[in-house]
């Protein structure tokens, strides 16, 4: 659409309003109406606005059309995921998995890191002694196995519904 300046003609002019108010009494949509008059659905959107001009749909109509959709579908839970994946990270045991230390030998800066290497953040960024884990994580994963214990918890009712 060209860029109107104050001094061309009006968008919406006297007979593009009845054609507006026409199409709109015909029951056509916004992006029909705005192709037949020459301007965006937008225009035509903010014009019926500026108008008052709505379509009328019973309470009734719009709760046969709530009735008739198919319902939303379930999302699957983070936890759960996290869950999956640690299982074949770690293998399915019902036992608790104990944190043991996490060695602090490899410890590396950001120039360091590689593929295989954990990224998991040692102190605050910014300060002197900010570095990354470095121990070796499994091939895909960004943490060592300690941190994907820390970094991959589920919350406590995933816990509890496991037992």
């Amino acid at each position: 659409m060209p860029v109107l300046s104050p001094t061309s003609s009006p968008t919406w002019t006297d007979e593009r309003i009845e054609l507006l108010k026409q199409h709109f009494e015909a029951g056509l949509s916004c992006r029909e109406i705005a192709a037949d008059i020459g301007v965006s659905r937008n225009a035509v959107i903010g014009k019926l606005s500026r108008l008052n001009l709505t379509r009328s749909r019973a309470v009734e109509d719009r709760r046969l059309e709530r009735s008739l959709a198919p319902p939303a579908r379930a999302t699957r839970a983070v936890p759960r995921l996290q869950y999956e994946m640690l299982a074949t990270i770690y293998g399915e045991t019902d036992a608790p998995v104990v944190a043991g230390p996490i060695d602090d030998a490899n410890r590396c800066s950001l120039l360091e890191l590689s593929e295989n290497r954990c990224r998991w953040p040692i102190s605050t960024p910014g300060a002197e002694d900010f570095c990354f884990c470095g121990n070796s994580a499994p091939d895909g994963q960004s943490y060592c196995a300690g941190h994907s214990r820390l970094a991959y918890r589920p919350n406590s009712r995933a816990r509890m519904m496991r037992g």
